[in-house]
């Protein structure tokens, strides 16, 4: 009989050890549900960009991985794809709330290199992402602003000239449901069009791929 042996028989002894084996459980699940996540939104990326060539980088452990697509193909409207997705920590149980609560959902942000001209300065966010830290307009004090529904959430399109707010409006007409798309940025001073989306599995391919298809449009014509 050891010293301490009375312990293991005190109830808070199994309470430590049920804990214990919950976050043990918790950890592993966490990762595996994260990294389902992370590889149904880049494959979905590879499936609508179908890029010639791909690098894959995990740049947080459970929680965030980065890809840059590359896109040689003639004729091509883009040269590259950067893609990075930030994920709650499901496998922190002592943190998941936490988190939950201020990061709320989620992230995946992509950044498109255009081979050619964009219009003018133009912006499709949805209302409730517009509040939050980080995702303000920086020049929304100089460009139009229209609110519109788009689907079921409010969403506001900032425009410089009414050819980039009816291209805005001719995108929710053909696609009445957003999805998880909660951002789209075009900025041609940096010849890129930015995505923000919540990346849910099977659904980033789905609502990117119209998105995509639509971009094209708006280029300016050489």
């Amino acid at each position: 009989m050891f010293k301490y042996e009375h312990i293991i028989t005190q109830p808070v002894f199994f309470l430590f050890v049920a804990f214990s084996f919950l976050l043990t459980f918790g950890y592993f699940w966490g990762r595996r549900h994260n990294r389902a996540i992370f590889r149904s939104a880049f494959n979905d990326l590879m499936e609508v960009f179908r890029p010639d060539d791909q690098t894959f980088t995990n740049i947080g452990g459970a929680i965030g991985y980065h890809a840059n697509l590359y896109i040689r193909k003639k004729g091509a409207f883009l040269s590259r794809v950067d893609a990075t997705i930030t994920m709650l920590p499901r496998h922190s149980w002592l943190y998941f709330p936490i988190s939950k609560l201020i990061r709320k959902y989620d992230r995946l942000f992509i950044t498109l290199y255009m081979k050619h001209p964009l219009p003018e300065e133009s912006h499709l966010i949805e209302a409730k992402y517009s509040g939050f830290m980080g995702s303000k307009i920086e020049n929304a004090n100089r460009l139009n602003r229209e609110d519109v529904k788009w689907g079921k959430y409010a969403f506001s399109i900032y425009y410089e000239s009414m050819m980039m707010r009816d291209n805005f409006v001719r995108l929710i007409d053909n696609n009445p449901d957003p999805g998880v798309i909660r951002h789209i940025a075009v900025v041609p001073n940096q010849k890129k069009t930015f995505i923000f989306m919540i990346p849910k599995m099977g659904e980033v391919g789905r609502y990117l791929t119209p998105v995509y298809r639509w971009l094209p449009s708006i280029l300016k014509k050489n």
